[in-house]
C-alpha cells in the first residue's frame, strides 16, 4: 500500500497495452535496469527516466487518475512501451517506484498543465460564438442530412426494384459510392450503415435475408429523421445520434465508484474505436466511454480492467442511451473486491427487448450473467443457467478468440458470473468472475 493506495496489478498494466507488440516490448522493460530517478506522488503521478538507445534518457510520466501519459520517446502509441514498462515497475512495489514528495520539473510541468486542462470549457475559453452564425450552420447541416436521407430512400427504393437476390452481381463500388455521399452529406451515422448494406451481398448462405433486414432496419432510420419533429424528444435525441449528429451533452455530471468491467477497440480501417465499459457501484448504471483514434493509432483514453474510479461521467442524451463521457476524478483506481449484480439469461433477453423499445436500431445490450457455466455444443459454444434453465449461443466472431477458452479454464465446469453484449446474434462475453476470486478477468 502506497501514498496513493493499492497499487495496480501487471494483468491491469498490461490490459492497456494497444496491441500485443506494445504489451512485449512493455514487459521487458517492467524491471529495474534500464530506470533511474523512478517515483511516485501522493496525487496519483509516477515517473521515471528510461535507458534507450540515445544518450539521454526517456523521459516518462504516467498521471494514475487518467490515466494519461508523456515520454519524450517518437513512438505515436499510447500508452507507448515506457509508459508500460514504468506502470509495471510501479506495481513492483515500493522498492522500484518510492513515493516522494515532488516530482522534477519535467514531469511536475506536464501534471500542471493537465490541471490546468481539466478546467471547465467555459473558464478556459472565454470567446463568445456568434449565436447567429452558429443557428445558420446548424440549419445548413440538418438541410444536407435531410437531403442525403432523402436520396438513401431512392437507393433502397432501387435495390428493393431490383431484387435483393441479384445484390451481388453490382460489387461493393456502388454501395462505397452511395456512402461518400452521405458523408458528404455530413450524415456519418447513415454512411456507416450504407457500407454495412454494402458487405452483406455474397457474404454467406441467407444473405438476401440479412439484407432485407438491414435495409428495413435503414429504411425506418431514414423515416425518422425525416419525419423527427413528431418523434418524442428522448427518441428524437436517439435518432439524431444514429444519423451522426454531435450530440450537446449538457446534462448533470453522475459521480460514483465505476468499476472498468471492460475495454476493447475495433477498426473499420478508417477509424479505431475504443469501447470501455463501467458500472457505478453505487446508482447502479452502465456507462459507455467511446474513444477514437485514426488508422493505424490507439485512442488516447484507456482505463485498466478491473479497477474502481471514484469519478463522475455525463449521459449523453437519447432514449436509453449509455453513451457518456468522463470528467473528473477524484482518486486514483483501486482494485475492485466484487463483481457488478447480475441475473439469468431470462433477464438478459428481457433488458435487450426492453432496450430495442427505446432504439429499433441497437446491436446489443450489456448484462451480467450470474451463475452461468459455458457449454460447447455441435454450432458452437453457449452460456447456460447453472440450474438448467435458459441459454444464449457464443457470437460466431467470438468463437475463435483466446478470452473463451479463458473463460472456459476459468469455469472449469462450475458456474461464473460472466459480463457482456447480448445482441440479436448472441452473446459476447468480456468479462468474468469466477467463486474462488473477486478479481475481474479480461475476455478481450
Amino acid at each position: 500500500m502506497s501514498e496513493q493506495g493499492v497499487r495496480w496489478t501487471a494483468e491491469q498494466v498490461l490490459a492497456l497495452a494497444p496491441d500485443a507488440a506494445s504489451r512485449k516490448a512493455g514487459s521487458k522493460l517492467g524491471t529495474a535496469g534500464p530506470w533511474s530517478g523512478a517515483g511516485c506522488s501522493g496525487t496519483g503521478a509516477v515517473w521515471g527516466l528510461c535507458k534507450g538507445s540515445g544518450s539521454k534518457p526517456y523521459q516518462t510520466v504516467v498521471d494514475i487518475t487518467g490515466p494519461a501519459y508523456k515520454c519524450s520517446c517518437p513512438s505515436r502509441k499510447f500508452p507507448c512501451k515506457h509508459a508500460l514498462g514504468l506502470l509495471l515497475l510501479w506495481a513492483g512495489g515500493d522498492e522500484a517506484v518510492p513515493a516522494a514528495q515532488d516530482a522534477p520539473d519535467w514531469a511536475g510541468e506536464w501534471l500542471a498543465a493537465r490541471v490546468a486542462r481539466s478546467r471547465p470549457k467555459e473558464e478556459r475559453n472565454a470567446r463568445q460564438a456568434d449565436p447567429e452564425a452558429a443557428r445558420r450552420r446548424a440549419a445548413n447541416r440538418l438541410a444536407r442530412v435531410t437531403a442525403g436521407a432523402e436520396e438513401l430512400e431512392q437507393r433502397l427504393a432501387d435495390l428493393v426494384r431490383g431484387g435483393l437476390a441479384s445484390a451481388d452481381q453490382g460489387g461493393y463500388g456502388l454501395w462505397e459510392e452511395t456512402a461518400r455521399r452521405m458523408v458528404d452529406a455530413q450524415a456519418p451515422g447513415l454512411a456507416g450503415r450504407v457500407r454495412e448494406l454494402g458487405a452483406i451481398p455474397g457474404s454467406g448462405p441467407g444473405w438476401p435475408v440479412r439484407l432485407l433486414e438491414e435495409s428495413a432496419l435503414t429504411h425506418l432510420l431514414d423515416r425518422a429523421w425525416l419525419g423527427i419533429e413528431r418523434l418524442p424528444e428522448p427518441l428524437a435525441a436517439t435518432v439524431r445520434t444514429r444519423v451522426g449528429l454531435p450530440a450537446a451533452v449538457t446534462g448533470p455530471a453522475i459521480r460514483d465508484r465505476w468499476l472498468v468491467l471492460a475495454q476493447y477497440d475495433t477498426s473499420d480501417g478508417r477509424l479505431t474505436t475504443r469501447r470501455i465499459w463501467l458500472y457505478g457501484h453505487g446508482t447502479g448504471r452502465t456507462a459507455l466511454l467511446l474513444s477514437f483514434g485514426a488508422a493505424g493509432r490507439a485512442p488516447q483514453l484507456a482505463l485498466p480492467v478491473g479497477v474502481v474510479i471514484d469519478a463522475e461521467v455525463t449521459p449523453h442524451p437519447g432514449a436509453g442511451q449509455l453513451r457518456a463521457d468522463l470528467g473528473s476524478q477524484f482518486a486514483a483506481p483501486v482494485p475492485a473486491d466484487a463483481p457488478p449484480p447480475g441475473g439469468t439469461v431470462g433477464d438478459a433477453l428481457t433488458a435487450y427487448g426492453l432496450a430495442l423499445r427505446h432504439d429499433p436500431w441497437l446491436e446489443s445490450w450489456p448484462v451480467t450473467l450470474r451463475d452461468v457455466v459455458p457449454v460447447p455444443t455441435a454450432g458452437g459454444w453457449q452460456l447456460a443457467d447453472a440450474d438448467g434453465g435458459e441459454a444464449l449461443p457464443v457470437v460466431a466472431a467470438a468463437l475463435g478468440r483466446p478470452g473463451l477458452w479463458r473463460l472456459a479454464a476459468v469455469s472449469g465446469g462450475a458456474p461464473v458470473t460472466v459480463f457482456g453484449e447480448c445482441g440479436h446474434r448472441g452473446f459476447t462475453p468480456l468479462a468474468a468472475w469466477s467463486a474462488e476470486t473477486p478479481d475481474t478477468i479480461p475476455l478481450t
